[in-house]
């Protein structure tokens, strides 16, 4: 008997994988920033993420230096090295 259910994005590549996807959807604003709410509120409530897998993913994207997070948290930008996964 199985009583959880496997989460899509549990593993933290799946979900920076995914989080650089949603990112890339968006149109960036001035000098390349990405709102930070253009990409939870996807993640969060239309891909059902937990706020774990979301955070994990931002922090694996950002470790990786796909993307920069703004030290206020508020957006963030995709690097040289993101973009080229999109290229």
């Amino acid at each position: 008997m199985k009583f959880s259910t496997d989460r899509s994005y549990a593993d933290p590549e799946a979900a920076a994988r995914k989080l650089l996807e949603i990112a890339n959807t968006v149109e960036a604003i001035q000098d390349g920033r990405i709102h930070i709410e253009k990409i939870n509120g996807p993640m969060l409530f239309k891909e059902g993420a937990s706020p774990t897998e979301y955070k994990a993913g931002l922090d694996l994207a950002v470790k990786r230096g796909w993307l920069l997070l703004h030290e206020s948290c508020t957006y963030v930008k995709f690097t040289p090295a993101g973009a080229e996964l999109f290229a």
